[in-house]
């Protein structure tokens, strides 16, 4: 039976594409606002959302994702939120890693797109090269044997983005993307935060309104709504299909890519569960125990997805750095670090009284740096060993002679003289010579002699290690 409810809604339509390739930077033409600017790092790094009404009085929901590698939890979300995807890719850059997996997370997800090739105002701009190496991917182009829209666009001049808005309200009409506002609530959440106002939700509906004094249902609780803004954060009283939005009530917030209903029956199990590490878990020797802290759901997942191999998540969770953190991080020899979050002056005093270490950083990547330096501990990169196998006179003074057991021998590098398994001194090459040529360096199986100074008191089966500066 057909249902007379039935009527057109606005389309939701997702960005995706490499990192730095303009897909914030495009949003920003197109809502004359300056999110871009306002990026740590210049990269995006939550999934926000907005409202663009077109010369025609048309609207299109916008959800931006990150296009950093690490956020790849995070697009996949942004397309299972949405009816259209933007496909953006650089002229001057070109297809890289992060485009082939949005065209994979849009494949699967089997809804059209639109390819926004961007930077067409640069000198090295190729819209050509875009479209084959594209075409490669059996993507096939409107008036090149295909269907898939594509344009240029110059975020910098606007060219393009008039057209690009025209695209998407056409694919979206031919698609015929209709909604029963009267129906139960079926939202997505496409993000979640922990701000003074309480637990917030941000949301895309899809089908239904959403209403102050709604009891809604979640995977993991339920509650009445009492708070409800729309994406410029203005309070409203209802969110019609189509439009974003922030709620509060939830005393448990729901993952990031579950649905929220008014319907119980609705709601499905969550397709995206964080994985709570088992903080009991015997932790070796050459392991980092740590806290993770982030400001909202996506940005902790995202970091977890990233840790370096031998970081051991002891627990993760939303919000501020709290004493309770910094207490379990003493009981447990963890290293507390902080992702776009704060640490109170009252909990650094805890943390520097029970000498717990505490890290706070606005930037993934710097937070990832910081977490290879300390599982390196201070060590030197070792570059390769020789074993002493001879010696000789020379003046006052004695040569070694030696023969590389594993990697190389750098006349430049760091050098150190070891004595069964223990370092006994460091010491600088003043010449190295393979076969009577100086040389720079020796590789495995080579033999060569080196004096060195100071002059330690070296034997036969003693080992000199070669290490990077």
């Amino acid at each position: 039976m057909e249902n007379k409810n039935l009527q057109v809604r606005s389309p939701i339509v997702t960005v995706l594409g490499h990192v730095d390739h303009g897909k914030t930077t495009l949003l920003d033409k197109i809502r004359t606002t300056n999110v871009a600017g306002k990026e740590a790092g210049g990269i995006t790094q939550g999934i926000g959302a907005s409202v663009v009404t077109t010369k025609e009085g048309k609207k299109i929901t916008f959800i931006d994702t990150p296009g950093h590698a690490a956020f790849s939890q995070m697009r996949s979300r942004g397309v299972s939120a949405c009816d259209i995807a933007i496909l953006v890719v650089d002229a001057s850059d070109g297809v890289k890693p992060q485009t082939w997996e949005a065209l994979q997370l849009i494949k699967e997800a089997g809804i059209p797109f639109v390819v926004a090739i961007t930077k067409i105002d640069l000198p090295a701009a190729d819209v050509e090269v875009v479209l084959g190496q594209l075409e490669k991917e059996e993507i096939l182009f409107e008036g090149r044997g295909g269907n898939t829209p594509y344009l240029g666009i110059s975020a910098k001049t606007g060219k393009g983005i008039t057209e690009l808005l025209e695209i998407i309200i056409l694919v979206s009409e031919v698609t015929e993307i209709k909604t029963d506002s009267k129906s139960a609530l079926l939202a997505v959440v496409i993000e979640t935060s922990k701000e003074k106002g309480g637990l917030t939700v941000s949301l895309v509906v899809r089908d239904g309104t959403l209403k102050v004094g709604d009891i809604l249902y979640s995977e993991k609780s339920e509650c009445k709504l009492r708070g409800l803004f729309d994406y410029q954060g203005k309070s409203v009283k209802e969110i019609f299909p189509g439009e974003p939005g922030q709620i509060l009530g939830f005393s448990v917030l729901p993952d990031v890519g579950s649905i929220i209903s008014t319907d119980k029956t609705l709601i499905k199990e969550s397709t995206k569960v964080l994985s709570k590490k088992d903080q009991f878990k015997k932790i070796q020797e050459d392991e980092l125990p740590v806290i993770l802290k982030a400001k909202n759901v996506g940005a902790l997942e995202a970091l977890e997805s990233s840790l370096p191999h031998k970081v051991i998540v002891v627990d993760s969770s939303v919000g501020d750095v709290l004493e309770s953190d910094i207490l379990m991080a003493k009981s447990t020899g963890a290293r507390v670090f902080a992702f776009g979050t704060g640490i109170s002056n009252s909990v650094l005093k805890l943390a520097e009284a029970e000498k717990v270490k505490t890290y706070n950083f606005k930037i993934i990547y710097e937070l990832i740096d910081k977490l290879q330096e300390i599982l390196l501990g201070g060590k030197e990169e070792v570059l390769g060993k020789a074993e002493i196998i001879a010696e000789f006179p020379f003046n006052d003074k004695k040569v070694a002679g030696c023969k590389v057991t594993s990697g190389k021998i750098v006349k430049t590098a760091n050098l150190y003289l070891e004595k069964e398994g223990k370092e006994i001194g460091r010491i600088k090459a003043l010449s190295l010579k393979k076969a009577k040529q100086e040389v720079v360096e020796v590789r495995p199986g080579e033999e060569f002699g080196i004096l060195f100074e100071p002059q330690l008191d070296f034997a036969i089966g003693d080992v000199i290690v070669s290490v990077a500066k």
